[in-house]
């Protein structure tokens, strides 16, 4: 039924203007205003994703968003001169002072949060 479908991702943020200059500027997306009072995040390849006000936003405490990237060391050197944070984690997803998780029965993941405090992730392609 919906096997055709091109489905697209949203997520809600507190402040729309924060958001947009956070991944315009940071991290460097086009980000397209919708006529409908929201954002879209242009990305090559992908569908755009919709990022909508919402005053009573609670952040999201799983990963809303992932970028794969071919070479997430540079990423994330990249990034953290840009000011993003990487969230640090112990157990079975330990990170790196970096923050990169490297378990060797995964891909390499790195998590950061926007503005929001909505979780967003690198993860390398391997």
């Amino acid at each position: 039924m919906l096997e055709n479908s091109k489905a697209f991702s949203s997520f809600s943020v507190n402040d729309l203007q924060q958001a947009k200059d956070f991944y315009s500027n940071k991290l460097g997306l086009k980000v397209i205003d919708n006529p409908m009072g929201l954002i879209e995040l242009e990305i090559n390849g992908s569908s755009n994703i919709l990022i909508y006000p919402k005053p009573n936003h609670e952040p999201a405490t799983f990963t809303v968003l992932n970028f794969p990237v071919d070479d997430i060391e540079k990423t994330v050197d990249d990034l953290t001169a840009k000011g993003i944070v990487f969230e640090q984690y112990s157990g079975e997803i330990a990170t790196d002072a970096k923050g990169i998780s490297k378990n060797p029965e995964g891909p390499m993941i790195a998590w950061f949060k926007d503005v929001a405090g909505n979780i967003i992730s690198v993860i390398e392609n391997k």
